[in-house]
């Protein structure tokens, strides 16, 4: 019995597809090219990509992985002149080159062949996989006759590549896939995960430990970390297990820039950061908004990022990181307190006080993200909700705004991500801000709505509602069954109405005469 299990739960290897080469030769552009979207950021400026960034993708039969990793910018032992960021984008490099199952090495055909390009080349050779060899920015035929020039890095074919006009990405891509092992199970179905991955975004404004957090919750180094502001620059998604109701259920979670200001923004790469933050905001399911757990309070930026996350109608646990720095003179209680009065429009959401550095309350961090899941997924009967409706109107009667009372006829749940309820009302400009308050803390707490925003519409019930359908009468059914058209006289022609006093006056007055 225990083999079964063992077997049932082996992960399963996605094959993958790793783009390597020196800085500043277009492999982030190769792979956008090939994902199909702006999913990694691109700019002229060297080392822009640090991370690792990862996306899923299904071609024909054969689903796989792309990885885009950071440039090479550094040749074996060499000291002088090395950025800060090298050796630790070597690592993240030398990690997607031990998991990958094809390499495709990018190079610049505009700059000729270098010494890096053959420092990577011999890299790559060394660790035994498939690589295969494309030429970059291949704009026209001149350019792709010249990419013979690389054929002395050893490899048997040149594929002359071109992002900027969509060149050779297709041939590039078809040949690394015949180089995959299949992922075909034994009844010849293609493997693919049975339920959609949690999507979790990890925001924050810069330096209250983002990274460190998605670090902590995967057990490894994924993410780069430092003092440093803006270290993070794409977002980065990363598979995760969740251990959810017994079972474990895949989630991804997205690691994001720090959200500054507006005005501090001073670069176009910044810029972009910012941009991918709120989108991962947006396709998110889960937000985990991380916070420095101090006495002073939460910051101006803190307020605007909660904001965002409250617009965007977003699920929502706030986590209280670095708690190890406070702990030793600041109660739990007194620090929830001033979190709470700082971020009052997140209320619904709970707080969790953790310490990435020492990985203290990670399990408590899972516990809420797990009841926050069983929300998400949560739909409230119609007679179930009109009953807690009726009684919070019994229990206490609105306030008379306007003309009138307000009136509930009606409710139903119509959207569960985040939970939307409909009201049907008399006027909906009769109900009171703090009684359409009182009405979703009622909510809220019947059906126990613990970090997902609830979100109620007032709807005036129309007086008269009409059939969309109309029945045809009998005689309408012969005709339309004969094929015959309808009367002209019954359209063209309204029976005229005469008033039930209009002959017995005429009648009168013909009397008198």
């Amino acid at each position: 019995m225990s083999e079964q299990n063992n077997s049932e739960t082996k992960p399963v290897h996605i094959p993958t597809v790793a783009i390597v080469g020196r800085p500043n030769v277009g492999k982030s552009s190769l792979f956008n090219a090939i994902v199909g979207r702006r999913l990694s950021i691109v700019h002229e400026m060297p080392g822009v990509t640090r991370d690792r960034v990862v996306a899923p993708l299904v071609r024909g039969k054969c689903r796989f992985q792309l990885i885009d990793t950071g440039g090479l910018g550094m040749l074996s032992g060499e000291t002088r002149k090395v950025d800060m960021w090298d050796s630790r984008i070597a690592s993240q490099v030398d990690i997607a080159i031990g998991g990958a199952d094809v390499l495709i090495l990018v190079a610049n055909v505009q700059d000729g062949v270098v010494n890096l390009d053959e420092e990577v080349a011999a890299r790559l050779r060394e660790s035994g996989k498939p690589v295969l060899f494309a030429a970059n920015k291949c704009d026209n035929p001149t350019l792709e006759h010249e990419s013979v020039e690389f054929m002395k890095l050893g490899f048997k074919k040149i594929f002359p590549v071109s992002c900027l006009h969509k060149r050779g990405v297709n041939a590039l891509v078809e040949a690394a896939i015949k180089l995959l092992p299949q992922n075909v199970s034994e009844d010849g179905e293609s493997e693919a995960p049975a339920v959609k991955p949690l999507n979790i975004a990890v925001v924050g404004r810069p330096n209250v430990g983002k990274s460190s957090l998605v670090n902590a919750l995967l057990g490894e180094e994924r993410v780069m970390v430092s003092d440093v502001a803006g270290t993070t620059r794409d977002a980065i998604d990363v598979d995760f297990t969740l251990r959810y109701q017994g079972g474990d259920r895949a989630a991804v979670l997205v690691d994001t820039a720090g959200l500054r200001k507006k005005a501090k923004v001073d670069t176009v790469v910044e810029f972009f950061s910012v941009m991918r933050a709120q989108a991962a905001i947006d396709r998110a399911d889960l937000v985990l908004f991380v916070v420095e757990a101090s006495p002073d309070g939460m910051t101006a930026q803190d307020r605007r990022i909660a904001s965002m996350i409250q617009k965007a109608g977003k699920a929502c646990v706030v986590v209280a990181n670095k708690f190890d720095l406070y702990k030793s003179g600041h109660k739990v209680r007194a620090l929830e307190e001033e979190l709470r009065y700082s971020l009052p429009g997140m209320n619904f959401s709970p707080v969790v006080f953790i310490s990435a550095k020492d990985r203290s309350n990670l399990d408590g961090l899972l516990d809420s993200i797990a009841q926050v899941m069983d929300q998400l997924e949560l739909s409230i009967p119609t007679g179930v909700l009109n009953r807690v409706l009726a009684d919070a109107f019994e229990s206490s009667t609105p306030p008379v705004v306007g003309a009138a009372p307000l009136k509930l006829y009606y409710a139903s749940m119509v959207g569960m991500t985040p939970p939307k309820v409909l009201l049907f009302v008399n006027n909906p400009k009769y109900c009171a801000d703090n009684y359409l308050a009182f009405l979703k803390n009622t909510l809220r707490q019947a059906f126990d709505l613990t970090g997902v925003p609830l979100e109620l519409e007032l709807r005036a019930r129309p007086k008269k509602v009409e059939s969309i359908r109309r029945e045809p009468s009998p005689a309408a059914r012969r005709r339309m069954k004969a094929g015959k058209p309808a009367p002209k006289r019954d359209a063209e022609k309204p029976k005229r109405r005469v008033k039930p006093n209009s002959k017995r006056r005429n009648n009168s007055s013909g009397r008198k005469g």
